[in-house]
């Protein structure tokens, strides 16, 4: 499912996004500082800019996007990084609201806190049919 990890930092990222592919929110949630920031933009039409702060508004919306994700479709198609900062390129599929079947393919980029926690991340995405 993932690809090699290089550093820390790409590590922590996997481990976040492998556990909201597969709707381990607790898993998810442990991965953010309290204090997080997360900014996600796309050129699909209708759907939402994000800039949020703050572990629960993250989760809101990490949930809402990842609930139509289809078990075992996440694949980290490459990765970069150090020791607090890391950068994928995945694609995950998702079936179900707001846009149906498509696949979704994101660059994001992390920047991690001195314990290891997701301190910003930023999202750039679109959604092909599949």
């Amino acid at each position: 499912m993932a690809a090699t990890t290089t550093s820390k930092a790409v590590d922590l990222a996997i481990a976040h996004c492998e556990a909201w592919a597969r709707q381990d929110w607790e898993a998810a949630r442990q991965a953010l500082a309290d204090d997080v920031t997360v900014l996600v933009t796309t050129t699909m039409p209708g759907a939402p800019r994000t800039d949020t702060t703050g572990a629960d508004d993250y989760m809101v919306g990490l949930e809402f996007f990842a609930s139509p994700i289809v078990a075992s479709s996440l694949k980290v198609l490459s990765n970069e990084g150090d020791d607090k900062n890391a950068l994928l390129h995945l694609t995950v599929d998702i079936d179900g609201p707001p846009f149906g079947q498509m696949t979704v393919h994101s660059a994001r980029i992390y920047l991690f806190d001195e314990n290891g926690k997701i301190k910003d991340e930023h999202v750039a995405f679109y959604g092909s049919p599949r």
